[in-house]
């Protein structure tokens, strides 16, 4: 077996948090995105609940894994996640489905009108706030189960 992995073992109640943490991270990013799409746009779409969702949940387990890693550097791989699972979905719900939930091609550097630049740069600034809150909620659960 390789050396580099690590076996842990959860008992039960250790595992149903983590299911009810990652649940909660879940809904919260994509209640949270889903919301902000409202509040900008007037509008939004289911789909962007499950890739608010899928975003804020890979967020926090990057960040997990990044301990020691400025906090800058933690948001720009924020940013490169949002913009990764934007594009995918858009990929799935505009181009195959033809859903038509946004079209990014009228802005500049922009791939396939999935994603764009200026979009990673927003996503950037967003993921400031987000992974300091996200670095300040695992510190805490650590000198809490270090106790």
């Amino acid at each position: 077996m390789n050396a580099t992995l690590k076996q842990t073992k959860r008992t039960p109640a250790e595992a149903a948090k983590a299911v009810i943490r990652d649940a909660s991270l879940f809904a919260i990013g994509g209640g949270g995105y889903y919301l902000m799409e409202v509040v900008c746009r007037g509008y939004s779409h289911w789909s962007m609940a499950i890739c608010g969702g899928t975003c804020l949940f890979a967020i926090f387990h990057s960040n997990r894994k990044m301990k020691g890693k400025s906090l800058i550097t933690r948001a720009a791989v924020g940013a490169g996640i949002i913009t990764a699972v934007e594009f995918i979905c858009g990929c799935i719900v505009n181009l195959a489905l033809d859903w038509r939930v946004w079209d990014y091609s009228h802005l500049p550097m922009n791939l396939f009108g999935q994603i764009c630049f200026p979009f990673s740069l927003l996503w950037f600034g967003l993921c400031i706030p987000i992974c300091a809150i996200l670095g300040r909620a695992c510190r805490q659960r650590e000198s809490q189960n270090s106790r």
